[in-house]
């Protein structure tokens, strides 16, 4: 059957089939075998060696790379002809996602194969991939991506480093500093954002660690991924031959925010990695120790946690591998079009710029709940550094910084989907006065003899309404000053996330009933319950605290009264639903989904 692809951020205004996603319930066997290489890598090699890796040493640090290389892992989104595996955007999710157990580790395999790698793949010349890409796919080349300096972070465009052409044209002289270089201790090539003489935007240059004038400096001593290498970089007076420009002049801050938009979500992926991981770690413990001669597994309150760890969880990777395969979709339409496998890619991404934002973020906050239940779960022993769960708690923080803040990335979500709307790539206008006539008529209280899956998509249509009533009335408010009203932003940004959370959590579920039988769907059902009904509570609250910002009088009324319309669902006997979750969880010993 032909897959429907909705355009990014289209998923506010258009209905999606649970036949037009992709699940991880779908992994091929050979999708798998990456998997279980990657998994039996992490336990063998990463794992053993944790301890020594968060000493600094830089050694060990590059040759489990390296090691990582010899396996094909650098290699797996590098086409073929490069001396890669050319697999696709979801496969290399998987790959990320069983690194994501690998503590620190995962942030120098990333760093290496998404944004130190995928610039050269994505906006290289036939010569630059050549001469570059079989090196970082197997492991000889490191990569590192070297944009935030010392007072340019999120407002990456405003960094100071300069590049000057010669007067023949054949080389740039490259000065300043940049910082928080995640690889820079042991990598050979650096994808390096600088600005040419006096250029508005930045331009994009590969440059390798030994050419005369790159000094390295001293590892960060950081909260967490102390096993990952973090530097500054110093570049004084680098000559980079004007061959090594990347893409086009003044188009580098082009390059950084497209390949951000992968890094964002391969970032949810290993996010996801580690919450399984510390989830069953969680579980593990909480079967052996006992108090009142009891496993602590047994109490209401562990079973509260280890359920909810399973949930956000199970909602973090759902949106996360859907998102993916509608990137792999359209990449794969825009070539069948006849255009170019790399402007294909690029657009892929483009495309999907919302979702990645909303994946990083959710994936993020998701494993942040993860670790810290964790710790909780583990008591006294959790704050101990014996502790595996006290290094992924450390490790877990930097998640909400990297790859744009979780604030810039809130932002984004809301601000790229107006945009769109304002551009007329996505009909927001229509849905919205839909909206408006609906909240003037007579309110619809449903039927509850509905198919199940039924009234669950009337419920996140409802959802929809509600973002769709909030961000209408908010932007005709405040027209091109809606920026500036950054809570209000977050509010509309936090309801967009749940929903599409909500959604692509519903979606899996509906498939897997298709797949595997009404059967063997009914725990997935029990945790879709849940969770639709915490969302629409908590999609209430932010809709309510949004309206009470701008709204006045009737207006206000009615925008209340329609919040309080678009999130009411059926009650849950929500602690008799995770108690039956963490059942299955306690029983397996495991995370089980």
């Amino acid at each position: 059957m032909d897959k429907k692809t909705l355009k990014g951020g289209e998923f506010l205004v258009k209905e999606t089939s649970f036949q037009d996603i992709f699940i991880p319930e779908e992994f091929t066997e050979e999708q798998n075998m990456m998997a279980s290489t990657t998994r039996d890598f992490v336990k063998t090699q990463v794992l053993p060696k944790i301890n020594d890796l968060e000493k600094h040493d830089r050694q060990l640090l590059l040759k489990l790379v390296k090691d990582a290389g010899e396996l094909g892992l650098l290699g797996v989104s590098v086409p073929e002809e490069y001396d890669g595996f050319g697999q696709n955007t979801v496969t290399s999710m998987k790959v990320i996602e069983e690194m994501g157990a690998g503590f620190s580790f995962v942030v120098a395999y990333s760093a290496h194969t998404g944004i130190g790698t995928l610039p050269i793949l994505y906006y290289g010349n036939e010569a630059q991939k050549k001469k570059y890409l079989p090196k970082l796919a197997g492991g000889e080349f490191i990569g590192a991506y070297c944009l935030t300096e010392p007072e340019a972070g999120s407002d990456a465009n405003s960094g100071k480093s300069k590049a000057i052409l010669s007067d023949d044209g054949t080389f740039y002289t490259l000065n300043g500093v940049k910082m928080w270089i995640t690889n820079g201790g042991i990598a050979d090539v650096h994808i390096v954002y600088a600005k040419i003489n006096d250029d508005k935007n930045l331009s994009a240059f590969i440059v390798e660690s030994a050419w005369e004038g790159v000094t390295i400096g001293a590892e960060e001593e950081k909260m967490g991924i102390k096993g990952s290498s973090t530097v500054q970089v110093y570049y004084e007076n680098v000559k980079v031959p004007a061959e090594n420009l990347l893409g086009d002049r003044d188009g580098g801050f082009k390059i950084a925010l497209n390949i951000l938009n992968l890094g964002r979500l391969k970032l949810s992926g290993g996010t996801v990695g580690a919450a399984k991981a510390v989830t069953t770690s969680a579980v593990g413990y909480a079967n052996e120790r006992k108090q009142f001669k009891t496993p602590i597994a047994q109490f209401g309150a562990i079973k509260h946690k280890l359920a909810e760890m399973t949930i956000r969880t199970f909602a973090a990777e759902s949106l996360t591998y859907r998102a993916s395969q509608n990137i792999d979709d359209t990449i794969q339409a825009y070539i069948t079009e006849g255009m170019d496998k790399g402007k294909a890619s690029l657009e892929g991404l483009r495309q999907y710029a919302i979702e990645a934002s909303i994946a990083k973020v959710y994936g993020s906050e998701v494993l942040d709940y993860v670790v810290d239940e964790g710790v909780q779960i583990y008591g006294g022993m959790g704050y101990s550094a014996e502790t595996d769960v006290e290094r992924a708690y450390r490790d877990s923080r930097i998640n909400r910084i990297f790859e744009g803040t979780n604030e810039i990335n809130r932002m984004v979500m809301v601000g790229e989907l107006l945009k769109r709307a304002m551009q007329g790539e996505i009909n927001i206008l229509g849905p919205a006065m839909e909206v408006g006539k609906e909240l003037m008529g007579i309110p619809d209280f449903g039927d509850t003899t509905q198919d199940y899956f039924e009234l669950k998509k009337k419920a996140i249509s409802n959802f929809k309404k509600a973002i769709l009533m909030v961000s209408g009335a908010a932007a005709q408010k405040y027209q091109d000053k809606l920026q500036n009203e950054q809570e209000l932003l977050f509010a509309a940004a936090d309801m967009l996330m749940l929903t599409y959370a909500a959604e692509s959590f519903m979606l899996r579920v509906e498939k897997i009933e298709h797949m595997k039988g009404a059967d063997k769907a009914e725990l997935y059902k029990t945790m879709l319950d849940v969770y639709i009904y915490d969302a629409a509570a908590s999609i209430k609250k932010f809709g309510d605290d949004a309206v009470n910002s701008f709204a006045e009088g009737n207006e206000k009324m009615g925008m209340l009264m329609g919040m309080k319309r678009f999130t009411k669902v059926e009650g849950v006997n929500v602690i008799g639903a995770r108690r039956k979750i963490a059942d299955k969880v306690i029983e397996e010993n495991k995370y089980p989904f």
